[in-house]
């Protein structure tokens, strides 16, 4: 094992520096002994890197989680999905055309075609329809045009097992957080010789490093994780198969369940989060769904949603935090840390995922300094 992390930590530190100076900073090393790492803070709510540095580099590559550690995050998240051969890859959308440069290899024309997802016709390049072997002839691009494309076409797409050893040869102890996304889609469209789900081979893999433990146990702190899912079902079955902790991601008001096509109301009732507390220590709702945004872009009402979670002994852990105005709501005045302070100070939650782990960092440290 030691070998292979000082391979990957090799082709990291090569992939940052073309990828236009991330090897500026100080990278993830091979860890060293793991009783010399710093261990995870938990004094202050948890910085979690949402799909790695992605405001800075695209999303989900090697080089946006390398950064996002050096950067300070307290986790690395990644939505993960499967392969046409069943390998494990980390990638957020069911197609590959909004983040890849797939449209751009006519070896694979043919690929594009239509699909149903959640109840919705999604027509593009299936990710489901690509070997590991294919998928590696890609590169990532930045979802928005906005961001920075300089990195665009460098970074390969990197499975499950990359993104694990990314966190484990970090110099401190950094905890990941990746998610089941699209389960029901993945059973339908990827099938394994073993007849495992993708459910269990998500596990399996957590397993594989040594990843186990109830929330705050000497196991857990050593190898920190949340596993996270949108459909309750798949957050039931994992629960039978490990003792790490899970977190029940919440959609927007207008998004039924993928598995069990229940209604935002009845998922954040107090009635159902005492049936899903049994299973889960969290929940990740979107932020504008616990405080709803005005058509004028101003905060509206809060719900009481953190009131309902914190009341069942539940983490809330709300995403995504985005700097650029495109996202700041008007009462934030063009300010992230504004709204870091309204949301841990004001709302009371306790993590954030974050696009940029850096500002939400280095808040906490300006913070922390000001009241000592």
């Amino acid at each position: 094992m030691a070998s292979l992390r000082m391979v990957l930590v090799s082709v990291l530190v090569a992939m940052a520096v073309s990828a236009g100076g991330v090897a500026a900073r100080p990278l993830v090393g091979d860890g060293g002994a793991w009783e010399d790492r710093a261990p995870l803070q938990t004094s202050r709510p948890f910085n979690i890197a949402h799909r790695g540095s992605n405001g800075e580099l695209p999303e989900e590559t090697a080089a946006a989680y390398v950064r996002a550690i050096d950067e300070g995050a307290d986790f690395i998240e990644a939505d993960i999905e499967a392969t046409k051969d069943g390998h494990l890859v980390c990638f957020h959308d069911t197609t590959l055309d909004d983040t890849t440069d797939v449209a751009d290899h006519p070896e694979f024309a043919g690929r594009r075609r239509t699909l149903e997802v959640q109840w919705a016709n999604v027509t593009g390049y299936f990710i489901t329809d690509f070997t590991l072997t294919e998928l590696k002839t890609l590169r990532a691009k930045q979802r928005w045009d906005f961001r920075d494309n300089s990195h665009n076409g460098v970074s390969p797409i990197i499975t499950f097992d990359e993104f694990i050893d990314i966190a484990l040869n970090a110099k401190r102890v950094v905890g990941i957080y990746p998610e089941m996304k699209n389960p029901v889609f993945m059973n339908k469209h990827v099938r394994w010789a073993d007849g495992k789900k993708f459910e269990d081979k998500f596990v399996a893999t957590l397993k594989k490093y040594g990843y186990g433990g109830k929330y705050m146990s000497p196991a857990w702190c050593a190898k920190p994780v949340f596993l996270q899912s949108f459909a309750p079902t798949s957050l039931v079955h994992a629960a039978g198969l490990t003792d790490s902790p899970l977190v029940f991601l919440i959609d927007d008001v207008t998004v039924r369940t993928e598995d069990t096509n229940q209604p935002y109301d009845e998922i954040t009732s107090g009635e159902y989060l005492d049936y899903m507390k049994k299973y889960v220590v969290g929940i990740g709702p979107w932020k504008d769904t616990v405080v709803p945004p005005t058509k004028g872009n101003l905060l509206g009402t809060p719900s009481d949603l953190v009131a309902i979670a914190h009341a069942r002994g539940l983490q809330v852990h709300p995403y995504t935090y985005r700097n650029e105005n495109e996202f700041l709501h008007f009462n934030f005045r063009q300010d992230p840390y504004a709204e870091y302070d309204y949301w841990i100070n004001d709302v009371g939650v306790d993590g954030l995922f974050t696009d940029f782990p850096a500002s939400l960092r280095r808040f906490q440290e300006w913070t922390t300094k000001k009241k000592d």
